[in-house]
C-alpha cells in the first residue's frame, strides 16, 4: 500500500494543530502538560495518525467522553475523519496514581487501555473543571515524586542504559525498582530506559543527518542493526521512514 503523502515532510499540518500548555503550579509536580488536537479532514479520506509511546497516563475528552488512557509498549494509530479535537491531561510518570480514587488502580492495570473515567476517578470529570476535579482528588503519595524523579534521571542520562545500574544509582534492589515501575508507572524500568534512548534518536533524526554507528554507541547498543531493530519495534517504522515525517530544515 502507497505510504500517505500527508505523513511525510510536515505535511500533516495543513489539517491538523497540536498545541501544549503548562498546569498550573500547584499541580505541576505531577501533571507534566495539558495538549489539544484539532483537525479539519472534511473533503478528505481519514487520516491514519501514528502515536509514539511514551510512559505517561492521560486523561482525554473527546466528543463528551472522558477517558484514563495509560501508557502503551508500542505505537498505536488513531484514526481521524472529518472534525474534531481533543484534549488531553498527561501526567507525569509515576504521578497519576494519587489521583485515583480506586484503591487497586496501579499503572500496570491502565497498560494499553483507554476506561470512563468514572471507572478510575468514581465520577466523571468535565473538561472545562478539569483541575478543581484533580485538586479535589489529590491524595498524598512520597512515593509517586520518588518514582516521578527516577523517571527523570532516565531521562537526563543518555548514558543510563540498564535497570540495575539504575536501580544501584537509588540505593534499591533491581525488584523493589520494578514493583515501583509496574505500580507507578506500568512499565518495567527496563523499557523506561529503552524509550528514553529511543526518543534521542528521533531528535537527532529532527536535527538532521545521523552516524548511525556513533549513535548505537552513545545509546548503549551492541550495534546499530540491534539500534534499529529496537526502533522498529517499538514506533512502528525504521529510523529512515520515521525521518521522512519531518519538515525539511530551513538554512
Amino acid at each position: 500500500m502507497p505510504r500517505d503523502a500527508r505523513e511525510l515532510r510536515g505535511a500533516w499540518a495543513s489539517f491538523q494543530s497540536i498545541r501544549y500548555a503548562d498546569p498550573p503550579p500547584d499541580l505541576a509536580g505531577l501533571v507534566d502538560h495539558y495538549w489539544g488536537v484539532e483537525w479539519d479532514l472534511r473533503g478528505q479520506p481519514p487520516y491514519r495518525q501514528k502515536v509514539v509511546p511514551y510512559p505517561c497516563v492521560h486523561v482525554t475528552f473527546r466528543d463528551g467522553e472522558a477517558l484514563v488512557t495509560g501508557p502503551a509498549r508500542r505505537h498505536v494509530v488513531r484514526v481521524l475523519e472529518g472534525r474534531g479535537r481533543v484534549f488531553g491531561v498527561a501526567f507525569r510518570p509515576g504521578c497519576f496514581r494519587p489521583f485515583a480514587d480506586a484503591a487497586d488502580a496501579s499503572a500496570a492495570m491502565l497498560v494499553g487501555r483507554s476506561v470512563p473515567a468514572a471507572e478510575i476517578f468514581g465520577a466523571a470529570p468535565r473538561e472545562d473543571e478539569i483541575e478543581e476535579f484533580l485538586r479535589a482528588r489529590l491524595r498524598p503519595d512520597p512515593l509517586a515524586g520518588t518514582v516521578a524523579a527516577i523517571v527523570e534521571h532516565v531521562r537526563r542520562d543518555p548514558h543510563l542504559t540498564r535497570a540495575d545500574q539504575l536501580a544501584r544509582e537509588h540505593g534499591m534492589g533491581l525488584r523493589r525498582l520494578q514493583r515501583l515501575f509496574r505500580e507507578y508507572v506500568g512499565l518495567g524500568p527496563k523499557w523506561v530506559i529503552r524509550r528514553y534512548r529511543l526518543h534521542e534518536v528521533s531528535e537527532r533524526l529532527a536535527a538532521g543527518a545521523v552516524d548511525w554507528a556513533a549513535v548505537a554507541a552513545d545509546l548503549g547498543y551492541a550495534d546499530q542493526p540491534h539500534l534499529v531493530r529496537d526502533f522498529t519495534a517499538m514506533v512502528g517504522e525504521s529510523p529512515t521512514a520515521y525521518a521522512q515525517r519531518y519538515a525539511p530544515q530551513r538554512r
